[in-house]
């Protein structure tokens, strides 16, 4: 029956190979069960129920990514849309968290809709490859930021905006070594490096009394908190336009280009280099951001990660549908995700934002059109503390210095159109 269902044999691989390959990622991605609570919980959010949000939110979007669109990607909360949502929506505009996940919610129903249509490889395509790239590493920047902040190593300074925190405080310091070793084991491709590196650090923390053990293993928490807890009153507000672009935005980017890399490391693009079944792979994505907002926490996504479990073997869906009954265990594991600090989650946003990062390297720099819109885009998102702002600021930059440097052949309809739009809010929503 699972050869039937999943083709196993026809694409070289069978049930033993997936399930190691779907342990494989679950490992390698398993640290977002401990890290999102503790980012959504800073948004005023019941860190216990994000909890459960987060473990059924990666079940069920791997579920969904594995026996409808047969890939060995998983799906999960993703991160920096989760930072996004905290720092950038409700802290930094004042929006409640309530109001917030109707924006996810929002932007996961536009995403079916753009799914179903043929409209959606015009979108993907009309955006530059060096906005794309910038985009992601953006996001990397702010969550280094998000992580050095978290951790005590960069401090608010009234003379100079930021400074350097007290390197000898005893949580600094694990956090510190806590960094260190996910960069080595990561190096290694030890399995499950971060989460490795965030469990270790965490018994060293209760060993040196600067945390509590909570135990390990319980029911679930409760739901209640955060399930259907969408609040569509400012549904029509057009302040949140621009927050539900932005999650749009960055989900369908995000997910198309794990569906590119994942699928090209499994042989899975056709002859023409596209991805099989690319519309049953967005709407797994997608969908999932919908069931994760009704739950209770931000954009759900395709992981890049889930090459570690290509690289084991996975070939198939069998190995996401793995990972979400993992994710279904992990539910019992409550206690352990609370007892997890921030000297354990800022390292991780740290070394994942350093992997973000990496995709400037792709940029050509060469051509000032190129770099420059890159760099401005990449560099406002941890400067504004905004994720759209940087969206913004970077399509507006392109879009200029390709006009003014003669260039404006090579800019396509949809890139104009979204720095038009992007000036407008700046100058009539955010200039008052």
């Amino acid at each position: 029956m699972l050869n039937r269902v999943f083709e196993l044999q026809a694409r070289g691989s069978n049930v033993r190979t997936e399930i190691i390959a779907g342990i494989t990622t679950f490992l390698s991605m398993s640290y977002i069960i401990f890290v999102n609570p503790d980012i959504l919980a800073q948004a005023g959010m019941d860190p216990g129920a994000v909890f459960v949000a987060t473990c059924l939110a990666a079940a069920v979007g791997s579920f969904i990514m594995g026996a409808y669109a047969n890939y060995p990607i998983a799906i999960a909360p993703g991160m920096g849309l989760n930072a996004f949502f905290t720092y950038g929506v409700v802290i930094g505009m004042g929006v409640a968290w309530q109001t917030a996940l109707m924006a996810v919610f929002m932007s996961g129903t536009l995403f079916v809709i753009l799914s179903l249509l043929p409209v959606r490889e015009w979108i993907i395509n009309s955006i530059p490859m060096e906005l794309k790239l910038s985009i992601a590493a953006g996001i990397g920047f702010f969550l280094i930021i998000i992580g050095l902040t978290s951790v005590g190593i960069v401090v608010d300074n009234p003379a100079t905006l930021v400074g350097l925190g007290d390197l000898s405080a005893t949580p600094t310091l694990l956090a510190i070594f806590c960094f260190v070793a996910i960069a080595i084991l990561e190096t290694r491709q030890v399995p499950g490096g971060i989460l490795i590196g965030m469990l270790g650090i965490t018994i060293a923390g209760m060993v040196l009394g600067v945390a509590e053990p909570s135990g390990i293993a319980s029911l679930p928490p409760s739901l209640e908190p955060t399930f259907l807890q969408l609040d569509w009153s400012k549904a029509l507000e057009v302040a949140l336009i621009t927050v539900v672009i932005s999650f749009l935005f960055v989900d369908m980017f995000d997910t198309a280009g794990t569906l590119v890399s994942v699928a090209h490391k499994a042989g899975l693009l056709d002859e023409n280099g596209h991805v099989k079944n690319l519309r049953k792979a967005l709407l797994a994505d997608s969908t999932s951001t919908m069931i994760g907002a009704a739950l209770g926490t931000s954009s759900a996504t395709s992981y890049v990660e889930s090459i570690a479990g290509v690289k084991a073997g996975g070939r198939t869906g069998l190995t996401a549908v793995v990972v979400g009954l993992l994710f279904l265990i992990a539910l019992f594991f409550a206690p352990l995700a609370g007892a997890i600090q921030s000297y354990a989650t800022g390292p991780a946003l740290i070394f994942v934002g350093c992997v973000m990062v990496g995709g400037l390297a792709e940029v050509d720099w060469d051509d000032a059109t190129c770099f420059v819109p890159a760099v401005i885009t990449a560099v406002s998102m941890p400067l504004t503390y905004s994720i759209a702002t940087g969206l913004g600021l970077g399509f507006i930059a392109y879009v200029a210095i390709k006009l003014g440097s003669g260039h404006w052949k090579k800019l396509s309809p949809g890139v104009m159109v979204l720095a038009v739009l992007f000036l407008l809010k700046f100058i009539f929503l955010d200039g008052g």
